[in-house]
């Protein structure tokens, strides 16, 4: 009796993702993963972000990945950079990236005039850091608003990233949260993770954001 083998899913995720990778590396192009909870402020931090990278003389583009809509997209759009939607409805709604929407969206951008690419993954502490995209770095953005629990019950996202953004810091004196147990766990699930306490509102910590992806790219 023969039995039949599904091919790993993984595999040919993991060869599209070294596929991207070669690409990257021809054009130069620096590509960072952001992935985080629902309304963590992703899209927020690279409003704020992207005009101080711009200044600098950085070449700006972002994949905007949803399951369905536009919305971030349109609050990009007037940054005037490059930015491509990766909706994952019409594949099934799935709830993260994958290698292969990467690569459907490259040839939008103009690659060898890009610097730096942002894909910002669908809001999801658990699917998205399973998945190699090709990238550079993986940054997780993780809200205070959410509690000091999440780096103890979601792991592997902590564990996969090179640097967490703790986000929405303005809003501390207002929560009962104790954000040196946030911290404290993070060091638990990976003691080496770089984290910059940020917020958009206030600007605290994005100048600090932006140096990081500057020295990173040059390393």
């Amino acid at each position: 009796m023969e039995i039949p083998v599904i091919r790993d899913v993984l595999e040919e995720s993991n060869a599209r993702a070294e596929e991207n990778r070669k690409l990257f590396d021809r054009h130069g192009v620096f590509v960072v993963n952001m992935m985080s909870s629902p309304g963590a402020g992703k899209t927020t931090l690279l409003q704020k972000s992207i005009p101080l990278l711009q200044a600098r003389g950085r070449k700006c583009a972002v994949i905007e990945g949803d399951i369905t809509s536009t919305l971030d997209s349109e609050k990009l759009s007037p940054l005037g950079i490059p930015v491509v939607q990766a909706n994952t409805e019409p594949f099934g709604g799935d709830c993260h990236i994958g290698s292969h929407l990467v690569q459907a969206a490259l040839p939008h951008f103009d690659l060898a005039n890009t610097d730096i690419l942002f894909i910002e993954n669908i809001g999801n502490l658990v699917c998205p850091a399973e998945f190699y995209l090709g990238e550079d770095r993986k940054v997780v953005v993780l809200s205070i608003t959410e509690g000091e629990d999440k780096p103890l019950k979601y792991p592997l996202m902590f564990r996969e990233c090179q640097l967490c953004l703790l986000s929405k810091m303005d809003l501390a004196p207002h929560l009962d949260v104790n954000v040196d147990q946030i911290k404290e766990n993070i060091r638990r699930t990976n003691a080496q993770l770089e984290v910059i306490p940020v917020s958009a509102r206030t600007g605290v910590g994005i100048e600090e954001w932006v140096e990081w992806l500057a020295k990173s790219r040059s390393t």
